[in-house]
């Protein structure tokens, strides 16, 4: 089978994506995806997506971990796939797709290659010992450190993901460097992919939402990561809930090609 792919990246966050929307790839098997995203013998990337067509929305956004297992929400994916969404042709400013965590809302931002993405609200986060646990689409623990661009992230990410509480279904973990009130670097390792990626969205969400810095109010947190710049906004509510939140930052194509496969 010839695979029709293209290869995108948001902040360092790289994916396959496929056009699905005639049915072309439903059947794509587990091998064939991790072959897909393998950096040595395939295309090499953190995940793959189709765009299916749906009912009622722009587009269905479905994701797969680079280890060929259906994921769940992937915030820096959801834009690469609004930007894909429109060079294949749906040119519009604003889109309404479904992904696995519901509905989303996003905009292209004239002029730039920003993509501002809606994420779905955050009813709380639970403390546990100094540490945060809240699920922003994806589960994810957040843990506040210092100097985090020293800090042994596979390690301490690999031990956290895997204790007794988390290693059947696997969590998400963040390393958070807080440097302003308003500005954190973010270190993120990403079950599924088992290691450390270069930015995560839903990672980067879960982490402006626990440095909030207003106690009431509108936030806006920028967040650097190793793949760039992102900026998180979003309502907190005196229930510690949290609206309208909106992850923003860049999305962009790197290039396109055809893999043959063996199916």
């Amino acid at each position: 089978m010839i695979i029709l792919f293209y290869k995108y990246q948001g902040a360092g966050n790289d994916f396959v994506l496929l056009d699905n929307r005639i049915q072309s790839y439903s059947g794509i098997s587990r091998e064939t995806i991790m072959h897909l995203c393998d950096r040595r013998f395939g295309i090499g990337a953190d995940g793959l997506m189709m765009l299916n067509q749906k009912e009622g929305y722009d587009f269905e956004m479905k994701y797969y971990n680079s280890d060929g297992k259906e994921g769940s929400m992937c915030g820096n994916g959801g834009r690469c796939m609004v930007r894909f969404a429109y060079h294949l042709g749906m040119h519009k400013t604003s889109y309404h797709f479904l992904a696995s965590d519901g509905e989303h809302e996003a905009e292209i931002d004239d002029g730039s290659s920003v993509i501002n993405l809606k994420m779905k609200d955050v009813s709380g986060f639970r403390e546990e010992n100094g540490d945060y646990i809240l699920d922003t689409g994806s589960p994810h623990y957040v843990k506040i450190v210092g100097d985090v661009m020293d800090y042994d992230v596979l390690k301490s990410g690999t031990e956290i993901r895997y204790n007794e509480e988390f290693s059947k279904e696997g969590i998400n973990v963040n390393f958070v460097e807080q440097k302003k009130p308003d500005e954190i670097i973010v270190r993120t390792y990403e079950r599924g992919v088992e290691d450390e990626t270069f930015s995560c969205g839903t990672g980067v969400t879960a982490s402006a939402i626990v440095c909030f810095h207003n106690e009431v109010g509108y936030n806006d947190v920028t967040v650097f990561t190793k793949g760039g710049r992102l900026v998180v906004k979003y309502d907190r509510h005196d229930d510690n809930s949290f609206t309208n939140i909106w992850l923003c930052g860049p999305a962009e194509k790197v290039y396109e090609g055809k893999f043959e496969s063996a199916e």
